[in-house]
């Protein structure tokens, strides 16, 4: 299945042929400049999702998107957001990332994010208690970037991936379907109270992550601020 990314920018193309088309005439080009140039970005598109799963497109997108100082800062406290409550929960972090160029050096799919080191979460992870504690804590994790996002603009533009990842889960554990929006509501409030409970800590590392500080360190300041 072809990602978002790569079916909008297949979109735009054939949105920019047909302008092009109609203005043409206007400005006296010939038609075949916009057509082999429409076709040609169409084609590496193509070859791009077929060949290395529309990563080219994501990391060129999310290029010319970085080019914006607000899009980067949202991106920023909604990581921002994801790495401090995992922190709390005791959620261990592998790592980082803030551009889609960083996940792809990484090995990382899509835009990348805060990594998990899900291994050394639980000795026991097969016992039902224990699998019931840390989808909770998930389920926290993966909204916490929204309810960032929200505390500091009033609203949240990214998190759709997210709430997936909340829903996979619950249907992973059989919940009702019914289930899935007091679950997330339950997790936003668990979030944006860690959140606000630890606002200094929130801030320190927002600028810390801006300068691709260690995880190590991340943690360090955390601590410092940190408010039990």
């Amino acid at each position: 299945m072809m990602q978002q990314t790569t079916l909008n920018v297949i979109a735009i193309g054939i949105f920019g042929m047909t302008l092009s088309a109609l203005l043409t005439p206007i400005f006296n080009i010939p038609p075949a400049i916009p057509a082999l140039a429409t076709f040609g970005i169409l084609g590496l598109v193509t070859v791009d999702s077929l060949s290395f799963q529309g990563k080219g497109t994501t990391v060129l997108l999310d290029w010319l998107a970085q080019r914006r100082s607000d899009y980067r800062d949202r991106i920023l406290h909604h990581e921002a957001g994801h790495f401090l409550v995992a922190y709390l929960l005791g959620i261990p972090i592998a790592g980082y990332t803030l551009t889609a160029w960083e996940a792809l050096k990484q090995g990382q799919p899509g835009l990348g994010g805060v990594q998990f080191d899900t291994q050394q979460l639980s000795p026991n992870p097969l016992a039902i208690g224990e699998m019931r504690l840390t989808l909770d804590r998930f389920c926290t994790v993966w909204m916490a970037g929204i309810a960032a996002e929200t505390l500091v603009y009033g609203e949240a533009e990214g998190g759709i991936d997210d709430c997936q990842k909340l829903k996979e889960a619950l249907r992973l554990f059989e919940r009702p379907v019914g289930e899935f929006t007091t679950k997330q509501r339950w997790a936003m409030l668990q979030a944006q109270t860690m959140l606000q409970d630890n606002w200094e800590a929130y801030e320190a590392l927002i600028k810390a992550m801006a300068e691709r500080t260690s995880v190590g360190d991340c943690y360090r300041l955390i601590q410092d601020h940190y408010h039990s």
